[in-house]
């Protein structure tokens, strides 16, 4: 499918962005590399290139236009200083400004994922693995807890119950509450969307749902 003039004028401007900004002092802050005149991210384990002439996975391909813009926008909202508090985890609405991207983040992310995951609790905790999840020990009572890193400062914190002769598959998808100071909401919320494309993925669906 060709992809509408809009997405491609949007990905000009956030890179002409990008390209603007001294990323000197920010790998550590970030968790990223400077090589070579580009900047290299790990988003879901898998590495991008961001130089101000594109972006590229490792195979030298363009990334999902939901990618490049989370990428960028990564880069362009580094906070000055990392925040020192903030690691408690959230829900998605309980960010301030979350409100307008609720319902769809619950739609696309945590819906999605107890729908596709229904009565595979082995197969969600392998796919997680895939993406370099980890368990979690908190001692909370779900059939699965997991950590998977969006972004290197953007880790998500995985639930998930299954179906049982009572209640449906339930998934929550939590974040840090310094996240905010990382992403706007519109970004969480596409990590979020982007957790449930990977998840298939790693499963061998190769379908995208998300541009």
């Amino acid at each position: 499918m060709e992809k509408a003039p809009i997405f491609e004028k949007v990905y000009r401007d956030y890179l002409a962005q990008v390209a603007a900004i001294d990323m000197t002092g920010t790998e550590k802050l970030l968790g990223i590399r400077i090589e070579n005149e580009g900047v290299v991210v790990p988003v879901f384990k898998s590495e991008f290139r961001v130089t101000p002439e594109g972006i590229m996975d490792a195979t030298g391909k363009q990334p999902q236009h939901a990618v490049s813009v989370l990428l960028c926008r990564y880069m362009i909202l580094c906070p000055k200083r990392e925040p020192e508090e903030g690691r408690e985890w959230v829900s998605y609405k309980d960010f301030m400004d979350a409100t307008p991207f609720v319902s769809g983040f619950v739609n696309n992310t945590e819906k999605a994922i107890a729908k596709h995951f229904t009565g595979k609790v082995k197969t969600l905790e392998a796919a997680c693995v895939n993406l370099g999840g980890v368990h979690a020990k908190d001692g909370l009572s779900y059939d699965l807890s997991m950590q998977v890193s969006c972004l290197p400062k953007i880790p998500l914190y995985l639930l998930f119950n299954d179906a049982d002769e009572e209640f449906p598959a339930e998934c929550r998808v939590l974040f840090e509450r310094r996240a905010e100071k990382y992403l706007d909401m519109e970004c969480l919320a596409i990590a979020g969307w982007l957790l449930t494309d990977c998840l298939l993925q790693a499963i061998g669906k190769e379908q995208s749902t998300i541009m």
